[in-house]
């Protein structure tokens, strides 16, 4: 008898290890026929975000996850109304996905409001993450959220050397300036802290909506902008070909973050490798699904920085690019 109950005793013990083996999702029953499903919440529009979320799944391919064979992925977009965010954040939650892949800082912010316990993977944050109240810090973030940060401060002052290099004796630069995003805070205190070792002059133009870009060019023209700095904001990112046409149309020389908007006519980008900064979230992924803790998941920082120059813009606009600069550059448009 004393034999059986031991028997019994071990294999009860073994049901209960193998079921806390279990993937999380197959605990809570999350599992579909094609794999896990996960959320991808996004400001802006599919095609605005259409490079990042290649990253993305690029990544997780080289992770071994396929979108529609062993992985699915519901996406939600808040076409231009972040006021949506914290409804669609919340419909992901109802699902109850694995995770959610959040895009965008507004949407960071969403998504941490929406849940305490569903893991959240920042596909790339322009805001302190820290400073903001998202993490507790960058190596051991404490809660459920953890992904890519994108902060890279020394890259305000080199967005300005780099304009003092391209347009000859500048003095004023413009900055657009979206007050609803926290990531504005750091990016002009970066530009307002290295704007006077070199001799310039910050201009802030507030752009909350698409619309607000035509005027905010005017205002930068009427006073005597050299050029504009348009920071990496969703709002522009999503829209590079709109920012690029618009700084043509008022021969206006305008650096961006990102080298799409070299690649559809802007002058400059320095900043990070979006492509690759979605790509390298999917780690954080992988390791969730396999069951990691994402308090104990560090953030990732960005290692990879791309300047990109188009040659035919600069042309258009009268200005020579310095051999100095075009050996610099990753991506050089003829």
């Amino acid at each position: 008898m004393h034999g059986l109950s031991r028997r019994r005793l071990l294999q009860g013990s073994a049901a209960v290890a193998a079921f806390s083996l279990l993937p999380r999702h197959e605990v809570a029953g999350q599992q579909t026929g094609k794999g896990p499903r996960i959320g991808f919440l996004a400001v802006g529009s599919r095609e605005g975000r259409a490079f990042m979320i290649e990253g993305f799944r690029q990544g997780l391919r080289e992770h071994g996850y396929v979108e529609g064979q062993n992985i699915v992925i519901e996406y939600r977009f808040s076409e231009d109304r972040n006021d949506r965010l914290p409804t669609l954040a919340a419909e992901l939650v109802a699902m109850k996905v694995r995770l959610i892949l959040a895009s965008g800082t507004p949407a960071s912010f969403a998504a941490k409001d929406a849940t305490s316990t569903i893991p959240i993977v920042m596909g790339g944050i322009a805001a302190d993450p820290v400073a903001t109240g998202l993490i507790a810090s960058l190596a051991r973030p404490g809660g459920n959220i953890t992904g890519m940060t994108m902060m890279s401060p020394q890259l305000a002052g080199k967005r300005l050397e780099l304009l003092t290099r391209v347009v000859p004796r500048l003095a004023r630069v413009a900055v657009f300036w979206n007050p609803p995003n926290p990531a504005y805070g750091p990016i002009l205190k970066g530009l307002e802290a290295a704007a006077p070792s070199l001799r310039l002059t910050l201009h802030r133009l507030e752009v909350r909506v698409p619309a607000d870009f035509e005027g905010a060019f005017e205002a930068a023209v009427r006073q005597r902008a050299g050029a504009l700095i348009a920071p990496g904001d969703p709002l522009v990112a999503n829209r590079p070909r709109m920012v690029a046409d618009i700084a043509l149309k008022h021969r206006l020389p305008t650096i961006m973050d990102n080298k799409e908007f070299v690649e559809v006519g802007g002058l400059l980008s320095l900043g990070l490798d979006l492509v690759a900064s979605y790509r390298r979230p999917a780690t954080h992924v992988d390791k969730i699904l396999k069951g990691a803790n994402p308090a104990e998941l560090p953030m990732e920082q960005p290692s990879k920085f791309d300047l990109a120059v188009n040659l035919k813009t600069a042309r258009v606009l009268g200005l020579t690019i310095p051999p100095s600069v075009l050996v610099q550059a990753t991506h050089v448009i003829e």
